[in-house]
């Protein structure tokens, strides 16, 4: 049976002004200082940072399983615990333990059952790939096969938003995928996504929108093209054997040289001008590309020019802040 889903609202996700900070033996540590952030319906984000810029402890504040020290949040004009009573909201962290002794199915059929209008069982078991592993009993998956249960469970209650923390870790390449297939047919039925991950590739390639954090604030926030074009660096690659480092690196623009046998790999400030003086210099050089800066290079010096102090900063995506659980998986929270 197909359940055909209403159509998503119209108000979408608004976080206004939040902090967070945690005590430690070394004082107080600020993981978010002052965020803003406004998600439309339908919109597909990644939220990306290094570890401690507080990626899990916005989700965790998003999703009323911590409290913010001041600022609001709204999930479609309700509070947190508002939206996710409603089932509007589905939710699949990095922890919490798939509950044992059940099937996978039984998981599902259990969790849809707390929320007014979920999709059916075997609609929901198909969509996340697991319908060949729907008798097995959830202690005996494997790591993949828990992270794709996890997502039946966070989509089972027919949400107008997924939040999503490191959804594909522990998944295999066609694991991730497959995974990805099903968001794009979820995010195509309007629904919105906000997800947080390590792997830049799925953010430059899933994401409508980036939001990049440092040291607990927004320091880039765009569409991946928008996000890389801050970074004025652009590469030339070149296959050139017996390549003369000394002398790229002495070119006209040219910042940094890698190589990778007979592939020559130049960083420029001015691509334009070193490769005026390359062609003439160098006339054994063929397979020659000039290309962009991508995410990764754009990522580490946005990131890297942020100014504010390490010592302030909570490492949240590594264990400083609380550990919260995921209560759709094993605890009662996320379903009263």
């Amino acid at each position: 049976m197909t359940t055909h889903l209403a159509s998503p609202p119209t108000t979408g996700i608004q976080l206004s002004g939040l902090t967070k900070s945690f005590r430690s033996p070394d004082g107080p540590v600020h993981a978010v200082r002052g965020i803003d952030i406004s998600i439309a319906p339908g919109e597909t984000v990644a939220l990306l940072g290094p570890n401690g810029a507080g990626k899990t402890t916005t989700i965790d504040m998003m999703l009323g399983l911590l409290p913010p020290d001041s600022g609001t949040v709204t999930l479609f004009g309700m509070t947190p615990p508002q939206a996710i009573a409603t089932g509007a909201v589905g939710a699949m962290l990095q922890s919490g333990a798939v509950l044992r002794d059940l099937s996978v199915r039984e998981l599902v059929d259990m969790m849809g059952s707390l929320y007014p209008k979920p999709l059916a069982v075997d609609e929901t078991l198909e969509l996340c790939g697991i319908s060949d592993i729907a008798a097995r009993k959830t202690h005996r998956l494997s790591g993949g096969q828990s992270q794709r249960v996890r997502f039946a469970v966070a989509l089972v209650s027919n949400p107008d938003l997924l939040v999503l923390d490191e959804p594909t870790v522990a998944m295999d390449v066609e694991a991730r995928r497959d995974f990805w297939a099903t968001m794009r047919t979820f995010t195509s039925r309007g629904k919105t996504v906000v997800f947080a991950t390590h792997y830049l590739e799925e953010a430059d390639s899933y994401a409508d929108r980036i939001i990049l954090l440092a040291q607990g604030r927004v320091v880039a926030d765009g569409p991946a093209t928008e996000i890389k074009a801050t970074v004025g660096m652009r590469t030339i690659r070149a296959t050139l054997p017996d390549a003369d480092i000394p002398a790229l690196e002495a070119l006209p623009g040219v910042t940094n040289v890698e190589t990778r046998g007979e592939a020559v790999i130049l960083n420029c400030s001015d691509s334009d001008g070193a490769l005026r003086a390359l062609l003439p210099a160098f006339t054994a050089a063929r397979d020659i590309e000039v290309s962009g800066a991508g995410l990764e290079e754009a990522f580490l010096q946005l990131t890297s020019d942020d100014d504010t102090s390490d010592d302030d900063t909570g490492d949240d995506d590594t264990g400083d802040g609380p550990d919260v659980e995921a209560a759709a998986l094993d605890d009662s929270e996320m379903t009263r």
